[in-house]
């Protein structure tokens, strides 16, 4: 299986489940990895550095299924969660629902159905990567700034004029001009609009001015 394939955590306590889930999945194409409990899977302390989803069974001994989902919240992790159960019931399935899971599939299920299930947490989960990613690019833009940069760009991003942002830091307007030219390259923009989005996805605030 390549390394780059997306993988499928799949914790369940019964062992001809996790062996026909592993078959299935891997046949499908998928990278698969099994476990027999919630806290095997806790302990695994598994780096999910590429597209993954985890199909996960609700009542097991030790944790539940709800329970990982809760702990795993709980870490900020947004792995997006497929529940099977042989004992499922529409409160049950509700309360996983609303708390972010993809699928609640009732044992036993078609082989498409759980397949349709996974394609569905996979793209959702590669979306949230490529959105991390994006990220991560910004906050490396950001941290080439240097601090007088990073101030001048907090302005910027007001939509105050040069001459208004060199009145309010008691600088020349050449200077302004000068740093924006800098801000604007080293984000990689060409607009002030389109700085304005790229610090949005990262949360940076504007100055905080008053006129």
């Amino acid at each position: 299986m390549a390394n780059n394939n997306p993988t499928v955590f799949v914790i369940d306590d019964d062992l001809s489940i996790r062996e026909s889930l592993n078959l299935l999945l891997g046949s499908a194409g998928f990278g698969v990895q099994t476990f027999a409990s919630a806290k095997e899977f806790i302990k695994s302390d598994t780096v999910k550095e590429r597209p993954s989803c985890l199909v996960l069974d609700v009542k097991m001994t030790g944790l539940s299924g709800l329970d990982l989902q809760g702990e795993l919240t709980n870490r900020g992790d947004a792995i997006p969660i497929i529940f099977i159960t042989g004992h499922g019931d529409i409160a049950m399935s509700v309360q996983a629902m609303k708390k972010g899971a993809v699928e609640f599939l009732t044992k036993p299920f078609e082989d498409d159905e759980l397949l349709k299930a996974v394609k569905e947490a996979l793209l959702k989960d590669s979306h949230a990567h490529a959105g991390l990613k994006k990220q991560q690019q910004i906050m490396k833009k950001l941290d080439s700034l240097t601090t007088r940069e990073h101030e001048i760009l907090t302005y910027l991003i007001t939509g105050m004029l040069n001459k208004q942002i060199a009145y309010e830091l008691k600088i020349s307007e050449r200077t302004v001009k000068a740093h924006r030219k800098q801000v604007l390259g080293k984000m990689g923009v060409n607009s002030i609009a389109q700085l304005v989005r790229l610090t949005e996805k990262v949360g940076v605030m504007p100055a905080d001015i008053t006129f």
